[in-house]
């Protein structure tokens, strides 16, 4: 039987990276999965692939940003496999990068929408659903620029990541009494869409490797595996910690 044999979650972000990754490992190791992202197509294909290997899983494509989308989500998984026991919410973006004398309003307040209010609106839901069954497992991705370190020109992909930190601790306090445990990862580099936009030369992607102790950046399937001990039974005893999963990048000065 798989870590996560008879258990329920939810997977944000899950079009691709780190969240589509995750949803695979999932239901391979026996969750049924409801996945939600923005491009239905690429949560279709994600659905027909778990279908092919003997899983279970259905798509809502929806926005982050929206707080209807959250509370769908989560009553989706209630209505379709009868409860909700974990949720990744994963869903992120770089936003408006630049001098930060320059960054508008807008793409500040954008960002902070997708990346920090996106996800509580996520977690609200998610938890609610959680109390009527006596607990569950809540997971963000949050990320190493802006808690260990930062670049230039990042100001908000970096404040709101650090806020999930936060909100990370408040609600691991709060409804731990209830069996809920509440917990981020922190990754380093991983070789997704979002980090080959942001190093699109040979110079940035060896600058970045060489920031990592590992002198690498991850595979999606890497940062899927810590996420997967954080939902199961494994991490019983883990709440409120924001895990480092960073190839040493906090570390390292060399």
């Amino acid at each position: 039987m798989g870590r996560l044999s008879g258990k329920v979650a939810l997977v944000t972000g899950a079009s691709s990276g780190i969240g589509r990754a995750t949803a695979k490992l999932f239901a391979e190791e026996g969750a049924s999965i409801v996945v939600t992202a923005r491009r239905a197509s690429e949560l279709d294909s994600l659905v027909t692939e778990i279908h092919a290997t003997g899983g279970t899983a259905v798509a809502l494509a929806g926005d982050v940003k929206s707080e209807a989308h959250a509370k769908a989500a989560a009553e989706l998984a209630v209505s379709r496999f009868g409860r909700l026991d974990i949720a990744f919410n994963n869903a992120g973006t770089l936003g408006e990068a630049g001098p930060s004398t320059g960054v508008s309003e807008a793409g500040w307040t954008d960002t902070l929408a997708i990346n920090l209010t996106g996800a509580f609106l996520g977690a609200k839901h998610q938890i609610a659903q959680m109390e009527k069954t006596g607990g569950g497992s809540v997971i963000f991705t949050s990320t190493f620029v802006g808690h260990t370190f930062a670049f230039p020109g990042v100001a908000a992909y970096a404040a709101s990541k650090s806020g999930l930190i936060g909100l990370t601790q408040a609600l691991a306090s709060e409804y731990g009494p209830k069996g809920i445990r509440v917990n981020a990862i922190l990754p380093g580099a991983v070789d997704t869409d979002m980090y080959r936009s942001m190093n699109n030369t040979p110079e940035s992607q060896s600058f970045v490797t060489n920031l990592h102790a590992l002198k690498r950046v991850a595979a999606p399937e890497e940062l899927a595996r810590s996420v997967l001990y954080l939902a199961s039974d494994d991490a019983a005893f883990v709440t409120g910690t924001a895990s480092l999963v960073d190839g040493g990048a906090s570390i390292t000065r060399t």
